[in-house]
């Protein structure tokens, strides 16, 4: 508490008075829900109260927020469900820019609005809330594509940066190849391997589940290869591979 205290007197000395020690039996990030709102704030989607949900993709270059309506479905035509929908997403996005510090350049892919007093509205409804925002950010206009063009100044790492490290398995991309995709890259590497080298056989080391769809769905094409190249294809799991890892052996 003592350390506290002469930390905040240091660095934040207008907040020394709301420090409060507390006894409580219960851990204080269960009290005040805080590890509910830091495992939403590091989620892609964020769902809206209309129904409708965000969609939160943070890269290098950029960061981009597109808006869907979801289920929500107005009650008297669409172009009231869009711009509901918008408004509420306006207040949700700059709630969330601050909850994941996003910094830099920010794409914001509003539900397209025919009306352009819709259009000055969410616009309106986003830069008043962001207001309240201590980072300084400037928004462009709705651009012809139906884009809202944002920058917010970097002021620290997001929150994403902070408490995450990329994929081992996808090294941050998002995705992985899928299992027949691998299995076709094993074909063409033994194609290789036959070819260049003289060898009796080779052992092809990956996954269970590429093994798997060797043996199963791939089985025909295995075959085929194996009578090609005129050579035994031996097949072996290694249960600490990742789906797109794999080593093909001359023996």
């Amino acid at each position: 508490m003592t350390k506290l205290i002469a930390f905040t007197e240091r660095f934040v000395p207008e907040m020394v008075d709301s420090i409060e020690h507390y006894s409580g039996d219960r851990p204080i990030f269960d009290l005040y829900g805080v590890d509910d709102e830091i495992q939403k704030a590091l989620e892609r989607k964020v769902q809206l109260k209309s129904g409708g949900h965000l969609i939160i993709d943070q890269t290098e270059a950029m960061t981009t927020i597109d808006v869907n309506t979801g289920a929500y479905v107005g009650h008297r035509n669409l172009e009231e469900t869009i711009f509901k929908t918008n408004l509420e997403a306006a207040q949700a996005i700059a709630r969330q820019l601050r909850l994941r510090n996003l910094g830099g350049i920010i794409i914001i892919d509003f539900i397209d609005m025919q009306s352009d007093e819709h259009k000055r509205q969410v616009l309106r409804a986003l830069e008043k809330c962001l207001e309240r925002d201590p980072t300084k950010s400037h928004i462009s206009d709705v651009s012809a594509l139906g884009l809202v063009q944002m920058t917010r100044k970097r002021t620290r790492e997001s929150l994403e940066h902070v408490l995450c490290d990329p994929c081992p398995t996808c090294s941050g991309r998002g995705s992985i190849k899928t299992a027949e995709t691998v299995c076709y890259e094993i074909f063409r590497e033994i194609l290789r391997e036959a070819r260049q080298f003289d060898t009796d056989k080779l052992l092809v080391v990956a996954s269970q589940e590429v093994i798997d769809t060797l043996m199963d769905n791939e089985s025909a094409t295995f075959a085929e290869l194996e009578a090609f190249i005129e050579k035994p294809i031996t097949l072996q799991v290694e249960t600490l591979y990742s789906r797109e890892h794999y080593d093909v052996v001359l023996m």
